[in-house]
């Protein structure tokens, strides 16, 4: 670790950048929970987290601290969040029970989708999803996945 991200560290070129309520805290989970390698940390002058870089799979992750301030908010502050990091595993399965027992929580069980991963989703204790993926050796033709998807209907039709 180094808090000298500048020089020692060139990001991925597209690099979230997670605002989380307790960022120090969320990179020991996800070191934990996701495998993650610790790349830096960049405290303020309150102690909070102004950056911090972690990667996972290869690329980088940015995470701070919240500060209304500066209107960064985590997803605590705003009814959660619409995105979702998407990890290609080597098993999902395991991936996901790793981040459970670490503390996240589930949101939808690993199953084999009808596109051919093996995928499901978790939520981690500052409010952001991950989903977990691990690709078929055998995926469905573009026509099976269609067909896929028409056998599952209109949402109009679906039991509520």
């Amino acid at each position: 670790m180094t808090t000298d991200h500048v020089q020692t560290f060139t990001p991925s070129p597209v690099t979230p950048h997670l605002v989380c309520d307790g960022a120090a805290a969320a990179i020991d989970f996800y070191v934990a929970a996701l495998g993650a390698v610790e790349q830096s940390r960049m405290p303020g002058p309150d102690g909070k987290l102004m950056h911090g870089c972690i990667t996972i799979n290869g690329g980088s992750v940015f995470l701070m601290d919240q500060n209304l301030d500066f209107g960064a908010r985590g997803p605590g502050l705003l009814d959660g969040t619409p995105v979702s990091m998407h990890l290609v595993v080597p098993d999902a399965d395991a991936s996901f029970d790793r981040a459970v027992a670490a503390g996240a929580t589930p949101v939808m069980p690993v199953e084999t989708m009808f596109w051919g991963d093996r995928y499901g989703v978790i939520q981690d204790p500052y409010g952001h999803q991950w989903a977990f993926a691990t690709p078929s050796a055998t995926p469905p033709s573009p026509e099976e996945i269609m067909a896929s998807v028409a056998a599952m209907g209109s949402p109009d039709t679906q039991p509520t």
